[in-house]
């Protein structure tokens, strides 16, 4: 097993100071956070989706690439996959993204459906109009050799292992697979592990772990438990990772398994640090 740990979740280390974090850590790459930040963001206090001292963008990444790459490769990291943010019709974006990725030598580029999901737009609507964009931005980035990766994802058109097999079933395997997100389906869209693996095939092209669950709150003017959702450390998530491990290791998947971790009052290290010791040692457990 190989993991990995987002960049997303260290918005106040530089490129350099993220490669001795994950190296002295005991990670084996970094999966690299390349979207702009927002305007109303910069300057500001670093945070997750804000500000980031290593500021690596769709505009800057190509030039950047050569010294990303190196400076992975000589502490010896890998580069599983790219945190963009570019959506399906976001295709010079996508260029950009995808000449850098194949020069840092990261295989895999996220790339998000057109739009999120909300009920104002019919599903099938968003659908169609998804399938139509991925057509284009998958002949977009077909020229820089690398693959296109769907984030099974609350709040959008593909919750589910299903609901991303059905948009990137149209498509190869080759050209596209789905981010199996296992904290992004606790809260809707959680098929069995076995199933939704098994459904995913030769799609099953990453993997993101990280802990969360609800907790119970008040309850409304009716009486109804309102539950709160939060993040949690890994061991602590209402899903279960032994579990998980084992489902990959029967599915025969052996890439990267990605931590996020975007608890905002735990310290990186200790989060990053836990959550490393306890994958390897349910690894080892399992093996």
């Amino acid at each position: 097993m190989k993991v990995s740990l987002t960049t997303v979740a260290l918005p106040h280390l530089s490129l350099e100071e993220t490669v001795e974090f994950a190296t002295r850590l005991g990670y084996d790459g970094i999966e690299l956070r390349v979207r702009r930040i927002p305007s109303q963001a910069i300057g500001q206090p670093y945070s997750f989706w804000g500000n980031h001292k290593n500021d690596v963008n769709p505009d800057n990444f190509v030039q950047l690439a050569p010294r990303i790459r190196r400076l992975c490769s000589d502490n010896g990291l890998e580069i599983p996959a790219l945190a963009s943010n570019a959506t399906a019709v976001e295709l010079d974006d996508l260029r950009k993204l995808a000449e850098g990725a194949a020069i840092c030598g990261c295989p895999l580029v996220r790339i998000g459906v057109p739009r999120r999901y909300d009920g104002s737009v019919p599903y099938r609507e968003i659908y169609a109009e998804a399938v139509d964009a991925f057509g284009k931005a998958l002949e977009a980035i077909r020229p820089f050799g690398v693959r296109a990766l769907l984030e099974i994802h609350g709040g959008t058109i593909v919750v589910s292992a299903g609901l991303a097999y059905r948009l990137v079933s149209n498509f190869s395997a080759d050209a596209i697979g789905v981010i199996y997100d296992v904290q992004n389906m606790v809260k809707e869209g959680y098929e069995g592990a076995r199933l939704g693996l098994d459904l995913l095939g030769p799609y099953l092209a990453h993997v993101h772990v990280g802990g969360h669950g609800p907790q119970p709150g008040e309850r409304d003017d009716n009486g109804t438990l309102q539950w709160i959702w939060k993040p949690r450390e890994l061991a602590d998530g209402l899903l279960s990772v032994p579990n998980l491990l084992a489902e990959l290791r029967r599915a025969g998947y052996d890439r990267f398994i990605t931590v996020e971790d975007l608890r905002p009052d735990v310290d990186a290290e200790v989060k990053f640090r836990t959550a490393v010791a306890y994958l390897r040692r349910l690894d080892r457990e399992q093996g």
